[in-house]
């Protein structure tokens, strides 16, 4: 028997080989015809015919840009509850506002990347850190009578977020219904004893994983839900940076993390319903249900702010948020401020970046001193040649890690929301952005950043030109894996 495998080891080996090889040229001509950058297309068809072995796994999970399934998912959910979804989307639409002139263009981009458009009638406050934040949250949370919908990526099992379970327990046992929704990888270490005890008492608590919806998603493990959302009653919403977990309060196991500098935003009015709607449909991916909700607006007509909820992520048939983005950065005419954790941009973005600051806008980076991931902290070194020769300023928050997510243009607009200026974040994550046309809250914004910049280092971009050779290696090491970072 021993001669026989041995007589035909060297046709199975070979079979083997064809096969391996194969299954590269046919992924490389997939490449080739999907990867979204010609400079990725040719990368990954030359390491599938070159290094079939290594790179067909690591292509299968690496390199999708399209995240399949969701679509198909969120027709189902139209299909089997019309009449609900038409009377939630009539009702925002009552409040569609065509914003003042500069931002007219801003509508009919919103209006052709989303179904939820630039709306009236809201109130919108910025929430500065975890105390303020957490605390408005369990705030509302107590004063739920309906229902409370509960989303975020990352979920710790400390203080924290052991306060928030039993805040929701709390709830629960008062008749009140709560759906909490988890990023099923980034809150991987979520032990299930947290989970059970949520669900004995009638929480009803899901994970969004990304591997649902047939075989051919086996493989999605690279994307990520990344969205925080809290909205209660369908009246008050809140949104932004901040994860459930003692680190969002400053108590970082890692000493260089604390204080952690962090922001949210409350919101009331229509506003709220179109994150509601953004909940809903993450809801229905992992559940195929939809909860007993609230679809009618409650106007805020005093404070009357303009918003925009743009909610993107790898099922969209347009890069929105890449879009939207370019199209914010191309329009600032004064001021372009950026708030980010990581600075990781495409080509098209760093382009827009240098564009603006080169026709004399006020271009400001704000990225951390002290990084949480060394891997996107290293790579936004890589960037300092090219942002020098363009004018933009760059500043690193020294005190604790910034993790905040914010954007503000000239005196029209100011964002607030879940994005990273990534691709991760751009092409790979589930995200919200909030952006706001309300002159209080553009200044609430504009005076919460000259504060960052205060506490911030004003980065010399020729220092990067005197570092050792060992830190340009590795910088331009991560460069190469900025789809990825």
């Amino acid at each position: 028997m021993f001669g026989i495998e041995s007589r035909y080891l060297p046709h199975i080996v070979g079979a083997i080989v064809f096969i391996v090889h194969s299954t590269g040229i046919l992924n490389a001509a997939h490449a080739v015809l999907n990867v979204r950058s010609s400079k990725g297309a040719v990368a990954w068809s030359i390491s599938l015919i070159t290094f079939p072995w290594l790179a067909i796994p690591l292509y299968w999970i690496l390199g999708r840009n399209k995240f399949l399934g969701y679509n198909a998912v969120v027709r189902e959910a139209y299909r089997e509850h019309q009449e609900l979804i038409r009377e939630g989307l009539e009702e925002i639409q009552e409040f569609k506002i065509v914003p003042a002139e500069r931002l007219t263009e801003f509508q009919s981009l919103a209006s052709a990347l989303s179904l939820i458009p630039f709306t009236s009638g809201n109130a919108v406050k910025l929430l500065i850190d975890g105390k303020q934040t957490f605390d408005a949250m369990l705030a509302a949370i107590a004063s739920a009578k309906r229902y409370i919908l509960l989303q975020s990526y990352i979920v710790e099992d400390d203080d924290t977020g052991r306060f928030f379970r039993d805040a929701l327990i709390a709830r629960a046992r008062e008749g009140v219904c709560v759906c909490f929704l988890y990023d099923e990888i980034g809150s991987q270490k979520l032990p299930r004893h947290y989970i059970d005890a949520l669900g004995k008492e009638n929480v009803q608590v899901k994970a969004f994983g990304t591997t649902r919806g047939g075989w051919r998603n086996r493989f999605q493990i690279n994307f990520r839900n990344h969205r925080k959302i809290l909205v209660v009653d369908g009246e008050q919403a809140y949104v932004g940076g901040l994860n459930i977990g003692d680190e969002y309060l400053g108590r970082s196991k890692n000493p260089r993390l604390c204080p952690w500098r962090d922001t949210h935003i409350q919101l009331s009015g229509p506003s709220v319903q179109c994150l509601q709607y953004c909940f809903l449909q993450d809801w229905y991916w992992a559940t195929r249900e939809l909860p007993d909700v609230s679809f009618a607006v409650k106007a805020d007509l005093k404070t009357d702010a303009a918003v925009f909820v743009l909610p993107t992520g790898p099922a969209d048939r347009q890069p929105a948020c890449t879009l939207f983005y370019l199209d914010v950065i191309s329009r600032a005419q004064k001021r372009l401020w950026i708030a980010t954790p990581y600075f990781v941009p495409d080509d098209s973005i760093l382009a827009a970046l240098k564009l603006a600051a080169l026709r004399g806008v006020d271009v400001r980076l704000l990225l951390p001193g002290h990084p949480d991931h060394i891997s996107p902290y290293l790579c936004s070194f890589s960037y300092y040649d090219e942002l020098a020769l363009a004018g933009i300023d760059v500043f690193r928050y020294e005190p604790g890690f910034m993790h905040q997510k914010v954007v503000l243009i000239d005196e029209q607009l100011a964002g607030v929301g879940t994005v990273n200026l990534d691709n991760r974040s751009f092409l790979l994550n589930f995200e919200v952005m909030n952006f706001v046309a309300h002159p209080d809250f553009i200044a609430a914004v504009e005076q919460m950043l000259e504060a960052d910049f205060e506490r911030a280092r004003a980065v010399d971009l020729s220092d990067y030109g005197k570092k050792p050779f060992w830190f340009k290696l590795a910088v331009r090491v991560t460069r190469l894996l900025t789809p990825v970072l």
